[in-house]
C-alpha cells in the first residue's frame, strides 16, 4: 500500500511516497481503508523538527493521527458488524491508503455525512465541540476566536454563534475575514493591522469572556490583556511557533481561568462522545466543515506546503481513495 513518509526532518520535500506491506488487524483492531485523511498544523511542525520535548516522533515515520473510510478487516474479536461500516478514528500515522485502529476508537459515521466531512472533523470537531464544553460558553457570553479562518475556528465560529454568543473572529486577510462572516461572525478583525487589539475590544464591547487561542505566539499574548475579568482563556494552538506566553499571576489577579493544550487531550470513550456529536451536527446541516484543498496522498508534501504557506482557508485533506 501507498504511504507518505518522513525519511528525515526538515522541509515539505522530506515527505515521500513509499510503498509498505499491508498492516494485519490484531486482537481488537479493525483494518480501514482509508479514503481521506486529515492534517492539522501540528503535523508540519513536527516534520520540521519542532516540538521534541511534547511529541516523541522519530523519522522515518508515517504522519498524521484521524482518517475517514470503510472498515476492510475486522481483527480477532471484534464483531463482523463492523466489516463494510463507515468510520472515522484516530490512528497512528494516517498517511496512508489502509489504517489500523482499536475498534472501540471507532466512530461511526451517519448517513448523510460525506466521508471528506468526516475527515474534516476526526480531529477538529472534537476539539472544538470540547473546547467550547471546557470554556463554558453560554449565551451570551463574549468570545474571541484567533486563527478563525483555520480547521477549527471555522468550526468555532459557527458553534459559538450556534450557542447565542457574541463572536469576534480574528484572521488575515479580506477573504479570511469575509468567510467568518458569512459562517457566522459578528465581527471580523484583520491581525494584520497593528492596532488589531484595540479594534477587537471595541468590537467585544470591552472584553472576552472567552478567549479562544489557535494561534499562540505574540498574537495569543496579546489577546490575554483583553479577556475579562473572570474569564476563560484557552491557549491551545502553536502554529506561530510556539504556545502563548501568558503570565498565571496575571491572570490569576484577573480572576481569569487559563486552559492549555493539556485541557484539549481525551480519553476513548470522551473522543468517542465529542466526534460523535460533532458529525450529528453536521450531519443536521448545522456545522460545515471547510476544506480548502483535497490533495491525492501522493502529493502529501504539497498538502504540507500548502499548510505551511497559510494562504489555504479552512482544511486540507489527503485523498487516499480513488
Amino acid at each position: 500500500m501507498l504511504t507518505a513518509q518522513v525519511k528525515e526532518f526538515g522541509g515539505p520535500q522530506v515527505l515521500v511516497p513509499v510503498e509498505v506491506p499491508d498492516p494485519v488487524p490484531g486482537p481488537g483492531e479493525v483494518l480501514i481503508e482509508v479514503d481521506h485523511a486529515d492534517t492539522i498544523f501540528l503535523e508540519t511542525q513536527l516534520r520540521a523538527g519542532w516540538g521534541g520535548e511534547w511529541f516523541r516522533v522519530v523519522p522515518p515515520y508515517v504522519p498524521g493521527g484521524g482518517v475517514a473510510g470503510t472498515v476492510r478487516e475486522p481483527g480477532p474479536g471484534v464483531g463482523p458488524q463492523w466489516r463494510g461500516r463507515r468510520v472515522a478514528a484516530f490512528v497512528d500515522g494516517s498517511y496512508a491508503e489502509r489504517a489500523l485502529a482499536p475498534a472501540d476508537a471507532l466512530t461511526a459515521v451517519p448517513d448523510g455525512l460525506a466521508l471528506p466531512a468526516a475527515a474534516a472533523l476526526v480531529h477538529d470537531g472534537v476539539t472544538a465541540i470540547g473546547l467550547l464544553e471546557r470554556t463554558a460558553l453560554t449565551a451570551g457570553d463574549r468570545v474571541l476566536i484567533l486563527g478563525a479562518s483555520g480547521g477549527m475556528g471555522t468550526l468555532l465560529v459557527q458553534l459559538a454563534r450556534a450557542r447565542g454568543a457574541r463572536v469576534v473572529a480574528a484572521a488575515r486577510g479580506a477573504s479570511k475575514l469575509a468567510l467568518v462572516r458569512r459562517l457566522g461572525a459578528h465581527e471580523a478583525v484583520d491581525v494584520t493591522a497593528a492596532d488589531w487589539p484595540e479594534r477587537a475590544r471595541a468590537a467585544l464591547g470591552g472584553g472576552a469572556d472567552v478567549v479562544l487561542d489557535g494561534v499562540g505566539g505574540s498574537l495569543g499574548a496579546a489577546a490575554l490583556p483583553l479577556t475579562a475579568p473572570g474569564g476563560r482563556f484557552s491557549a491551545h494552538g502553536a502554529p506561530s511557533g510556539d504556545f502563548a506566553d501568558v503570565d498565571p499571576a496575571e491572570a490569576a489577579r484577573r480572576g481569569i481561568t487559563l486552559h492549555g493544550i493539556a485541557d484539549a487531550q481525551y480519553p476513548v470513550e470522551e473522543v468517542r462522545r465529542l466526534r460523535t456529536l460533532a458529525f450529528a451536527e453536521a450531519a443536521a446541516g448545522r456545522i460545515t466543515p471547510v476544506i480548502g484543498e483535497v490533495v491525492p496522498l501522493a502529493e502529501a508534501a504539497r498538502a504540507h506546503a500548502l499548510i505551511e504557506d497559510r494562504s489555504v482557508v479552512g482544511k486540507v485533506l489527503l485523498r487516499a481513495g480513488s
